[in-house]
């Protein structure tokens, strides 16, 4: 174990400050984040998460050792609106016994979770140890792990929970501390409700934990009768099923904060029995575009996909390690605007990097201590970055003999970081492009954007060269890359 590790601190959600992290078992250090519904193809903000906690799992990896860390992202694919498709495609199979419930909501999502997993791949992220699906922890299990259905039936033995018309409903009056995470007093919801309590509930905040399935809609058998789980006890048998009752880390957006990761915290620690479900909680930033708010009906939504793979914002495409670095410029507890300009601003930084660290022929043998100790700073990425930019003009300054030691251990950090180390590679399709949108401006006479283009292409180490057609002279641009 690196002496490094001492020095971890993040910042604990659940007590509002920033704590040193002390594993309960540095040789099986655990972490929890809430995974993708897969339903549709996941969008940018659902982008956001996956890359903030791989940087933190490749960080506990350095520090505690690859083997000595689980990470644990699940998939939901129990939601109604996956369901009704199910139904809707698979019905008279799942009716004729030809094909499983379960089988007939994995086509369903078979098409968006590969397609996930690829865009995340891209975005350069490691695979997570374990991906479990919540269709695969609703009934006992052969293994024994934790699965929903038994979590419930303790839930209402230890008198936290009660049935009611049809549903299973956790009792939130049963948890004198409920809302420690939200910091949420019981007592103020329910003195300020503004809507009427449904009648077969004890107090507004109860919520639902096992709900019933009509014929026509899939569901599970069960002591309650036939139906399908609620949404918030997925998280808390899937992370008890491969992490245990208590583990270290559960993260994931600030969006989750309320009602879901309270009502997990509610669920596991009362059915367990247990002070805490996790010792640290951490969220990530919202996320808004160009400056508003993310959303179909501004029509300024996009999936991953949509952004690796077509021109729909800023009119390219953009690659994966692009992505990631705009997303680790801002810390990943502040909000972040998603813009071209950020984009941008990535891109050319990003290639700095890569110019600089092909200097050196082959990676250091060590992240540098200054990169792991910004990291180990509740994941300081923009401390993290401002020790990459000074390898950089190092290794770029090299003049003596023998390795270049700045350009070597730049090499590093970028493969540490999730970029791609291989020698820099020259998107000539994007160059053709740029190329084409600057010789339009020339033709408008707007030379302030042509001389912009001109100068971000050479800070990228494209130099451009104008001429004419020899033939039908025509201005043309030639353009080769200087390292």
């Amino acid at each position: 174990m690196s002496d490094a590790s001492k020095g971890l601190r993040l910042y604990n959600t659940l007590t509002r400050t920033k704590e040193g992290f002390v594993p309960i078992d540095p040789l099986d250090v655990r972490m929890y984040v809430c995974g993708p519904t897969v339903y549709d193809f996941a969008h940018i903000g659902n982008a956001r998460p996956v890359i903030v906690f791989d940087v933190l799992f490749r960080l506990l990896r350095h520090l505690y050792g690859e083997t000595h860390v689980t990470y644990v992202r699940n998939i939901t694919d129990v939601d109604d609106k996956i369901n009704a498709r199910a139904l809707r495609d698979f019905g008279g199979e799942i009716a004729s016994g030809t094909l499983s419930l379960n089988e007939a909501i994995r086509r369903v999502t078979e098409k968006t979770a590969d397609q996930f997993h690829r865009d995340v791949a891209t975005l350069g992220c490691l695979e997570p140890t374990v991906e479990p699906r919540a269709t695969e922890f609703v009934e006992p299990r052969a293994d024994g792990k934790a699965d929903m259905i038994t979590l419930i039936k303790s839930l209402i033995e230890r008198g936290h929970a009660y049935v009611a018309a049809g549903e299973v409903l956790f009792d939130t009056a049963s948890m004198p501390d409920y809302g420690q995470l939200s910091k949420r007093n019981l007592d103020e919801q329910q003195a300020g409700a503004r809507i009427a309590v449904e009648a077969h509930k004890k107090n507004p905040g109860d919520f639902v934990l096992w709900k019933l399935s009509s014929p026509e809609e899939p569901g599970w058998q069960s002591p309650w009768g036939r139906g399908r789980p609620g949404w918030h006890i997925e998280c808390s048998a899937m992370s008890a099923a491969y992490l245990g009752e208590v583990f270290d880390i559960h993260g994931g957006g600030l969006d989750l904060i309320f009602p879901h990761h309270e009502n997990e915290i509610a669920q596991s620690r009362c059915a367990h029995g247990t002070n805490v479900m996790a010792n640290v909680w951490m969220h990530n930033g919202f996320l808004q575009v160009e400056g508003q708010k993310m959303s179909k009906s501004l029509g300024n939504f996009y999936s991953i996909h949509e952004l690796l793979e077509t021109e729909t914002f800023g009119g390219r495409r953009w690659p994966g390690e692009v992505l990631r670095l705009a997303m680790l410029m801002t810390h990943y507890r502040e909000p972040i605007d998603f813009s071209v300009r950020k984009l941008e601003e990535a891109e050319n930084t990003l290639r700095k990097w890569k110019r600089a660290s092909d200097l050196a022929p082959a990676a250091g043998s060590q992240v540098p201590a200054e990169v792991v100790e910004a990291l180990s700073d509740d994941l300081a990425t923009y401390a993290a970055f401002q020790q990459l930019t000074q390898l950089a003009g190092e290794a770029t300054d090299f003049s003596g003999a023998g390795e270049n030691g700045a350009a070597a251990s730049l090499k590093t950090s970028l493969a540490f970081l999730g970029f791609d180390v291989g020698a820099a590679k020259v998107d000539e399709a994007a160059i053709a492009e740029t190329i084409a949108r600057r010789l339009q401006f020339i033709a408008a006479k707007n030379w302030a954007e042509a001389d912009r283009i001109r100068d971000e292409l050479l800070a990228q180490g494209v130099q451009l060269k104008d001429g004419k057609d020899p033939v039908t002279g025509e201005r043309v641009t030639t353009w080769e890359v200087k390292r």
